[in-house]
């Protein structure tokens, strides 16, 4: 297995193409080839992690659970074997995963945040999906999990490559996962790599993603190109209680996190989609972060949000400034 095998070019641009996307697929040799020219330093110990990862045949492969899980028989000795060559992909920043009884057990909850918004979404059914970020692609797999007929992904942080690479390689290794793993690309882009005006996709998610980037209203304009007239956002990122106008602009780091630009309140941020071609904007969900949600674990041993709180008030962060709060909103693509 090499680099080339893990990015899998041939397959995304089919899957761009099946997503009426062939004018990004045309680009897409370029937008790859300096990932392969110069791939980052740590890709020789991952990809000797795949190499080392053992696939046998899946009994059962569960994708609309909250654990993502491949159901095998394995001897003690087999699921020690893939336990270390999990392990040597941390960290693992989202989950739950159920790998042949090796339970990755990441820092994020996420199937904690897919129960918040999955009541508020449209129905996937048949639907054509892009993830913004979609980080290792939990929230891929539960896409899928609702019937979604092609759901791509983006993010340009190599080793969530690597863990999707992962557990893509172990629901394969069952029928129906391979069903499922043909209608799922996972690119290792940036949201800049999007053509302007693509107008393709049913729903786009952007979640964890906004407050990252310099320019917000810049990022709500191209997840508005992304879709088709008529299309769902979902946005999920951090929010501050106020009145519209309020922002909060961190001058350092916010929670310990260097690159954290803007954070609006959510009337703020309301007016940020309808200015940015939006409709419909609905705000389902606000919800503060706590321990439960995000932890340190044995698959993310660094620091977590308890270490980025103040010692003994949880409202505020180690900065002073208010602690993580969470806002879900859907919004229409104005036709």
């Amino acid at each position: 297995m090499q680099l080339a095998d893990v990015i899998n070019a041939p397959h995304l641009a089919a899957c761009l193409k099946q997503a009426g996307c062939a004018d990004w697929a045309w680009r897409l040799p370029g937008q790859l080839q300096p990932l392969l020219d110069k791939p980052h330093g740590d890709w020789p110990r991952w990809l000797a992690a795949l190499r080392a990862l053992d696939a046998p045949a899946a009994r059962r492969v569960a994708i609309s659970d909250a654990c993502v899980t491949v159901d095998g028989e394995l001897t003690a000795a087999r699921r020690a074997a893939l336990y270390q060559a999990l392990q040597r992909l941390h960290p693992w920043r989202k989950g739950p995963f159920q790998l042949f009884g090796v339970r990755v057990d990441a820092e994020w909850r996420a199937d904690l945040k897919w129960a918040r918004l999955q009541p508020h979404i449209q129905p996937l059914q048949g639907r054509v999906v892009l993830d913004v970020g979609c980080g290792n692609g939990y929230y891929l797999w539960r896409m899928l999990g609702e019937g979604a007929r092609l759901a791509i992904g983006l993010d340009p942080t190599p080793l969530f490559l690597a863990q999707f690479a992962a557990v893509a390689r172990l629901i394969d290794a069952h029928p129906q996962g391979r069903r499922w793993t043909a209608r799922v690309a996972w690119t290792p882009l940036g949201i800049e790599v999007l053509p302007e005006r693509l107008a393709a996709f049913d729903t786009v998610f952007s979640m964890g993603v906004l407050y990252h980037r310099r320019a917000p209203l810049d990022h709500l304009r191209q997840l508005r190109g992304a879709l088709r007239p008529g299309g769902q956002l979902v946005l999920e990122t951090l929010v501050i209680r106020g009145e519209r106008g309020a922002v909060l602009t961190p001058t350092a780091r916010y929670a310990q996190m260097r690159n954290v630009w803007s954070i609006p309140s959510t009337p703020t941020l309301v007016a940020w989609l309808q200015d940015s071609g939006f409709e419909q904007v609905r705000v389902a969900d606000v919800t503060m972060t706590d321990v439960d949600e995000q932890r340190a674990t044995d698959w993310m041993r660094f620091q977590s949000l308890a270490d980025y709180l103040a010692p003994g008030d949880a409202t505020r962060t180690v900065e002073g400034y208010p602690a993580p709060r969470r806002a879900l909103l859907t919004a229409q693509a104005r036709r």
